[in-house]
């Protein structure tokens, strides 16, 4: 059978038609002790005959997989109470009253469990009153004393627990498959990335040191190189933070590893550093403005530095360059002419995740601590 097609209650399916088998041993064994007390013993064993008959059926038809659908199983309900009911041609009132069906309420429980696995629970445990009321039907009467005939209760119990556990196995199934699907996803995104890294995104970096070495009207080439090579780092970036895991989690070490670049080093920890993947990806996009104002204010040969911290309860990003640093007054300034894009890139995405921002300025260079919290205390 194809992988596509494969089904995942197939196990359970097998054992049904051991319990069919079994099921069957019993009915031919019972047919034999009471044969010698029926009204019409040749049509008793005509039915034994037809029971035996439509059990192969069944097990082939369910072992193979093209009795797998709602039409084979509705037919072998219908089967099981006919050959309930035909237990009044066979036998007499008087034994009916006293004995099971002919065909054996465990025999007739095959249709249940077919049911349930097919359908699930809900329908399994309605097949089951399906076969309990042919067995009322035949003796005129539905029995209420669970503590001499608990059938109806083993009945409902087979078809919901059967039916839970394929409808189990289904949505585990389902899970198995989505998983791989991420997985080998996952695994195309980094080789495409590793691919962008060792093609464009060095080309770019070798483009950008080397334009700004030789200087002059190179110059404006290294820088427009610089950006392109940011601006590929980041869409890769995104791409990642787009196409997180089950869990909408996002490994935020994964995302800052993207930035390092022939003038930004990236220190992170040795283990993933799991965030909610809304908050990883505008962490990640404040840690993206800091370096574009590195690379467009900190001075041609400046470098910058991203640490990475995971503090359990929280989680710190510290940005730090070697450059010029900010001027007195710069900030305010650019404030009051309406320029708030440190403010809003940067600060603004802290404040609305529920973190802080802190900038710290010198003739020595700049330093951003960025710090959020985690929501419970391990995956945001």
């Amino acid at each position: 059978m194809p992988a596509a097609r494969v089904d995942p209650a197939a196990p359970l399916w097998r054992a049904a038609q051991v319990f069919r088998l079994l099921s069957c041993l019993y009915a031919v064994g019972f047919q034999i002790a009471v044969n010698s007390d029926l009204q019409h013993r040749l049509w008793g064993w005509v039915m034994v005959a037809a029971l035996l008959a439509w059990s192969a059926a069944c097990a082939v038809a369910y072992l193979h997989g093209f009795g797998r659908r709602p039409v084979w199983v509705v037919a072998e309900i219908v089967v099981v109470v006919a050959l309930m009911l035909s237990t009044d041609l066979i036998a007499d009132a008087d034994w009916v009253a006293d004995n099971q069906s002919l065909p054996t309420t465990l025999w007739a429980t095959n249709a249940t469990i077919s049911a349930a696995i097919l359908f699930g629970p809900v329908r399994g445990m309605l097949t089951g009153v399906v076969v309990m009321l042919a067995a009322a039907a035949l003796k005129g009467h539905v029995s209420i004393n669970l503590g001499r005939n608990a059938t109806i209760v083993i009945e409902l119990a087979v078809g919901l627990a059967v039916g839970m556990a394929a409808q189990t196995a289904r949505r585990a199934h389902a899970e198995l498959q989505r998983a791989a699907r991420l997985t080998a996803a996952a695994e195309e995104r980094e080789r495409l990335s590793r691919q962008v890294h060792d093609g464009a995104i060095q080309v770019l970096a070798l483009v950008a040191r080397r334009g700004r070495e030789i200087g002059g009207e190179v110059t404006e080439l290294a820088e427009l190189a610089g950006e392109q090579e940011r601006a590929l780092r980041r869409l890769v970036s995104a791409t990642e933070a787009a196409s997180d895991d089950v869990d909408h989690t996002a490994d935020l070490a994964a995302l800052l590893r993207r930035r390092a670049s022939d003038r930004v080093t990236v220190s992170l920890p040795g283990t993933p550093v799991p965030l909610d993947a809304a908050v990883a990806a505008e962490l990640d996009a404040a840690v993206g403005n800091a370096l574009d104002n590195v690379a467009l204010h900190a001075g041609p040969d400046a470098r910058a530095f991203v640490l990475l911290e995971d503090l359990g309860d929280t989680v710190a990003v510290s940005i730090r360059d070697d450059g010029v640093g900010i001027p007195d007054g710069r900030l305010d300034q650019a404030a009051r002419e309406g320029r708030m894009g440190v403010a809003k890139s940067i600060v603004g995405r802290m404040k609305s995740l529920g973190g802080t921002a802190t900038l710290d300025t010198s003739e020595r260079g700049t330093e951003w601590e960025l710090s959020v919290p985690r929501k419970d205390g391990r995956h945001g």
